[in-house]
C-alpha cells in the first residue's frame, strides 16, 4: 500500500529534478529554435524512440500535427514508432537494431529534423537512426537523459535532463516537449 511518504518523497524528487532543468535552458531553446526553423521553413520532424520514450515521440507528433493549444494550420511530423507493419516488417526482414534507420532513409529529406528520444542516449536503433540522419544531411535534436549515452557526441543539439532514473527523465521529456510546441505556436502562429 502506497504511503504518503512516498507520494510526498516522489513528489520531492521531481520539484528538485525541475528546479535543476534552468541549467539545460540553452540546449532547451536551441533544439526548440532548431525545430521552429525546419516546421517554418516547410519541412517536417520525424521523432523515435523506444518504450516510454516511444509514446513521446507520438506525443510530440500529436502536438506538431494536431494542436497544442491553438487551433492553426496542421504541420508535419511523423512518429517512426507508430507503424506496426512498418516495424515489424523491419524487425523482421532488418532487425530491430534498423526499425528507425529503414524510416530515415525512406522518408527523411534535406532540411527535415529527427528528434531522437531515449533516456539512456544508447538506444542502438534510435544511435543508428541518428547516424544516418546524419550521413543524409538531416539535423538531429537528442532528448537525453543519464549524461546522454552515445548520443550526447552524436546529435547536433544535444538536450541532457541531468537525472538517472528513468521515470524523472521521462517527466522531464513531457515537459520539454510541452515547452517546444508552446514555442511553435507562438512564434509560427503569432496572433
Amino acid at each position: 500500500m502506497a504511503t504518503a511518504r512516498q507520494y510526498d518523497e516522489m513528489l520531492d524528487e521531481h520539484n528538485a529534478l525541475f528546479l535543476k532543468l534552468r541549467e539545460i535552458g540553452s540546449g532547451v531553446m536551441g533544439a526548440a529554435e532548431l525545430i521552429r526553423d525546419t516546421l517554418g521553413n516547410g519541412k517536417k520532424i520525424l521523432i523515435c524512440g523506444n518504450g516510454g520514450s516511444a509514446s513521446d515521440a507520438q506525443h510530440f507528433a500529436a502536438e506538431i500535427v494536431g494542436r497544442f493549444e491553438r487551433d492553426r494550420k496542421a504541420l508535419p511530423a511523423i512518429a517512426l514508432t507508430t507503424d506496426t507493419s512498418i516495424l515489424t516488417a523491419l524487425g523482421n526482414d532488418y532487425g530491430y537494431d534498423l526499425v528507425f534507420s529503414r524510416q530515415v532513409e525512406g522518408l527523411a529529406a534535406d532540411g527535415d529534423t529527427l528528434v531522437a528520444i531515449s533516456t539512456s542516449g544508447s538506444s542502438k536503433n534510435v544511435v543508428l537512426a541518428v547516424e544516418l540522419a546524419r550521413k543524409m544531411g538531416v539535423r538531429t535534436v537528442g532528448l537525453l537523459g543519464r549524461g546522454g549515452g552515445k548520443l550526447a557526441g552524436s546529435v547536433d543539439v544535444p538536450v541532457i535532463v541531468p537525472h538517472s532514473a528513468t521515470a524523472r527523465i521521462q517527466e522531464a521529456h513531457i515537459f520539454i516537449i510541452h515547452f517546444w510546441s508552446a514555442l511553435i505556436e507562438r512564434e509560427l502562429f503569432a496572433a
